[in-house]
Order: C-alpha cells, then sequence, then structure tokens
C-alpha cells in the first residue's frame, strides 16, 4: 500500500511490518469456514486444558513436549522441514549433540508468529527471554507469555528511549549460570515481522560469555499468512491458522557461533556492568561487538532466504499507530 510506502527498508523494499494474505477463491473459502468451525472447540478447549492445568503439573519434560505437540497438530501443522545448515539431508541423525542447540546454549531465533514459541518449547523446552532494543538486559518469561509476545505491542523507543519494565530485569550470563541445563531462548528483534526481512537485533546478546555457543534459528511457514507483524490481531491469525487444512513449518538452525568480542581473559569493558541483575547494561557496542550482531543477523537472513532491514521497533511502532488510524 502507497500509504505505508515509509516503512518499507530504503535498500531492499521489503516492508516487513505489513500483514500477509493468501488470496482464497469462494469455493475454498466456504470449505476454510467449515474447518474452522470444527477446530475451534477443540483448539480452544486444549488450549485452555493446557494453560491452565497441564502447565503447571510436575510433568516430565518428554510428556509436556508431546502435548505441545498436540496444541500444533489441532491446527494441521503436521510437518516440519528441520536441517542444519551445512548438513545434507538424510544425515541428521549423524550429527553430534553439540550440533544443535543443547542444555548452556543460546538460540537466537526469528520472530514472526506465536508458533515460533510453541515448536522452540515441543523441541528443546528453553527458557525464553524478553530482548529490548538498546539494552542488554533481558526479562524472563513463560511459554505463554512468549505466546501472547508475539501479538503485543512493540517496545516503546521514541526518544529518550524509556527503561523497560524493571521487574525481573537480568541478563543472558546470569541466566546461563542460574539455568546450566536448559537452553536460553532469545528473539533478538524485540518484535514480530512478517518475516520477509530480519531486523537490527537488541545488543542483549553480547552478554553471552564466549564458551557459550549460540545458535540462530530460522523459522518460516507455509503458507506464510500466520505470521503476526500486526498486533491484537488474535481473531484474524486464528482464522488463518485454523481454517487452513495443513501448515508446513521449515526450521533452519545454523552453526553455532560464539560472542567473540570478549577479551581473551573471558572478560569485556561491559561485564562488570551486565553481570550484576541490578545493574544496568550498557547498550552502545563497540565495533567488535557489533560484528558479533551481524554474523548472527545475517545468517538468520540467509537461512530464511531473506535480507536485513534497517526498520527498527521505533518504525514498527509508528507502523502500527498508522495502521490503526487506517482501520478506524
Amino acid at each position: 500500500m502507497e500509504k505505508f510506502s515509509q516503512f518499507r527498508d530504503r535498500g531492499s523494499g521489503i516492508s516487513p511490518f505489513m500483514p500477509i494474505t493468501t488470496p482464497a477463491s469462494a469455493l475454498s473459502s466456504i470449505v476454510h469456514v467449515f474447518i474452522f468451525l470444527f477446530r475451534l472447540p477443540f483448539f480452544v478447549s486444549y488450549v485452555l486444558l493446557y494453560f491452565l492445568v497441564l502447565h503447571h503439573l510436575p510433568l516430565p519434560v518428554f510428556v509436556r513436549k508431546l502435548l505441545l505437540w498436540g496444541v500444533m497438530g489441532i491446527p494441521g501443522i503436521w510437518w516440519v522441514d528441520l536441517q542444519l545448515d551445512g548438513v545434507k539431508r538424510g544425515r541428521l541423525s549423524q550429527q553430534p549433540p553439540s550440533r544443535v542447540p543443547h542444555p548452556r546454549s543460546v538460540i537466537a531465533a526469528n520472530f514472526t508468529s506465536p508458533i515460533d514459541a510453541l515448536y522452540l518449547a515441543a523441541i528443546f523446552d528453553p527458557v525464553f527471554t524478553v530482548s529490548y532494543p538498546g539494552t542488554r538486559k533481558v526479562r524472563r518469561i513463560g511459554l505463554l507469555q512468549a505466546v501472547c509476545m508475539a501479538l503485543s505491542n512493540p517496545p516503546r523507543t521514541t526518544p529518550p528511549p524509556p527503561p523497560p519494565p524493571t521487574t525481573g530485569l537480568t541478563d543472558l550470563r546470569a541466566l546461563l549460570e542460574r539455568y546450566p541445563d536448559r537452553v536460553i531462548a532469545v528473539f533478538p528483534e524485540c518484535g514480530t515481522t512478517n518475516g520477509k526481512g530480519i531486523l537490527p537485533l537488541s545488543p542483549s546478546l553480547l552478554a553471552v560469555p564466549s564458551d557459550v555457543a549460540i545458535f540462530p534459528v530460522s523459522m518460516r511457514y507455509t503458507p506464510p499468512d500466520i505470521t503476526t507483524p500486526v498486533p491484537g490481531a488474535w481473531f484474524a491469525f486464528l482464522w488463518k491458522l485454523l481454517s487452513r487444512p495443513t501448515h508446513c513449518i521449515r526450521v533452519r538452525i545454523a552453526e553455532r557461533m560464539h560472542n567473540t568480542s570478549l577479551a581473551t581473559n573471558g572478560v569485556s569493558h561491559h561485564d562488570t556492568k551486565v553481570v550484576g541483575e541490578g545493574a544496568e547494561g550498557g547498550s552502545e557496542a563497540t565495533p567488535e561487538e557489533q560484528r558479533v550482531l551481524d554474523r548472527v543477523a545475517e545468517a538468520l537472513a540467509r537461512l530464511g532466504r531473506n535480507k536485513r532491514v534497517g526498520l527498527t521497533m521505533k518504525d514498527k511502532a509508528a507502523f502500527v499507530e498508522a495502521w490503526n488510524k487506517r482501520r478506524r
């Protein structure tokens, strides 16, 4: 839409905040209505049962993962195309455990849909975090919060940037020390896109120690219209999710990376600020630190077969405001 042309990336012409629509004929629309009405009561009942009851029970991890696959199975997410970067098809089982995200490692995932968090939880059972623009601090959240975050308003970044919520702020180094037997999941873009571009990354990844592996993970969907770049569009998301017969997730995991910006002794000049949970993390990245973020962003863009864009959460907030005005 020409009205939103200012929210296109100048270099690539990509509009990462525009919702994706899939054309449908009149006949297929009727079929989609029946599928939606059939699935909706089962899906809502199962989701409420899981998050209100089963999620709070001391169930084994593998049981919890099976239940999450049930959440994704009802909407028809039957097929996951998983591939490791640089590994030929059919050889995934031959790879060592260190080749995929494992305990005391970090997942840096792109963020496009509530399904992102469900899939990561069903496979890796990670500790989810919220990253914020301009700070190395993160906030630990649960699975339900990670799902809802995909349809939440973007963090405010108008100058001067207001601080994120103070409750529960920490950094990735502290979380890795607190949960040495868990994977830490980070959405460094800080907000959702439609999957067509990778936004500038939060500096939260710079708090990862140099000996901890960072795995860029790209998730794309077919059809791509279940992405949720516009906050609050719950009904539109449920309609697209439940009315389609099937959905496919294309998952690509890059080779592990490390925070090479740290000094040889394992402590950077910012570490004295970020190791404590109550301290404020430094927001300015050195050239070497920026190269670390660039490598992660380039990996996400390459795996997702898209491009990096220069638009930020400030641009998304302006887009959401313009989008809501148009709807009114």
